[in-house]
Formats: structure tokens, sequence, C-alpha cells
């Protein structure tokens, strides 16, 4: 008896999922599905959101299993890259997504390890990078936002926002430089602090 590793394991049901096994997609969907929602939930950042993100990619990963090609990807790499496209779908379609970005910007740019005595200088602080953010164009909050809060690559995003290479890091090094400008005008600059 030969032992599978859980990589081809997983590359088996999905060829037999392909072929209509729904029982083997089953076993696709258990295996993977607390992982795949884990990634969407990081990009989403609402629960709700992810669940219907997760719900989707699986009827995408149901009737795309032909598409699969292991020698291309690991199973769970082409899963990851299905469920973070329809994630990012998400974010893309309205305002309210595109403020979810803003606002898990503006809370990673805040120096966590302040004391009780500084909060009023927090608040100052998140005032201002609020006010940096909305100076930044969409393109550049985005393009920001994806690459370091939720660990895109350069090629990850131009494929994800459909723009050539060189404009995506475009985008984020002008809106980087534009930040720290504005955070410097606003005496919000981290080094300040120590």
């Amino acid at each position: 008896m030969t032992t599978e590793s859980p990589h081809q394991h997983l590359a088996n049901l999905l060829a037999r999922s392909a072929l209509g096994d729904r029982r083997a997609f089953e076993e696709v969907y258990r295996a993977t599905h607390s992982k795949l929602f884990a990634v969407s939930l990081r990009i989403v950042r609402e629960r709700q959101l992810a669940e219907e993100v997760l719900q989707d990619s699986f009827v995408s990963i149901w009737n795309h299993a032909s598409d699969y090609a292991q020698a291309k990807s690991a199973p769970t790499t082409w899963m990851t890259a299905i469920v973070r496209n329809r994630s990012l779908d998400v974010l893309r379609r309205g305002a309210h997504e595109a403020e979810d970005v803003d606002e898990v910007m503006a809370l990673n740019l805040v120096d966590e390890s302040a004391s009780p005595s500084r909060d009023h200088e927090m608040g100052q602080d998140q005032h201002s990078i609020r006010e940096c953010l909305e100076e930044l164009e969409a393109d550049q909050r985005q393009s920001i936002a994806l690459a370091f809060f939720h660990g895109l690559s350069h090629s990850e995003l131009a494929s994800h926002m459909r723009k050539p290479l060189g404009t995506v890091k475009t985008h984020i090094r002008r809106g980087l430089m534009r930040l720290k400008d504005c955070l410097g005008r606003h005496g919000t600059v981290a080094s300040d602090r120590g």
C-alpha cells in the first residue's frame, strides 16, 4: 500500500471533483475550508463577507476543478489564489469595503506600543493619519493597503488591480512619499516618538 502525501491526496481529490465526484469535493472542502476562510477574513475583515467569499470560491473551485494543473502549483496555492481574487473583488466593489481598507491602514500605522499617557497624542496622530490617507489617490491608497497589510507582492497587485507592474510600483512609491510628507507636516512620524 502506497501512502500519498497530503499535497498529492488533495490533487487527486480535485481531479475526482473535476469528474463530478461530490464526495471527493466534500473532502476537499473539509480539508481546506478553515485555512481558506482565514485568508479571506484577513483581506475583507468582516466575517459575513468572508463567509460569502468562501462560498463563492468553493462554487468556483467545483466548476473549475478541471482547470487545476498540478505541474503549475500546489492544490492549496491554486485554491488560495481563487479565494484571494474573490476577496479583492469584494474590496474593489464598493466604497464600504474601501473604507474598511483605509481603517485597517490607519490602525496599522499607529504605534501600538504607546503608553496610556500618550492617549491624547495618539488620538491626534490617528486624526492626522486619516487626513493624510484621504490625500492619497485611491489607487495609491489601495496599492499600499494591499501590499503592506495584506502581504500581496507587486506582481500579485498588478494582476489583481489589472494594471501594469510598473504602474503599481509607481502607485506604491508615490503614495508612500506623499504619506511620509503629510505625516511629517503633521508631526506624526514614528521616529519622533523615540
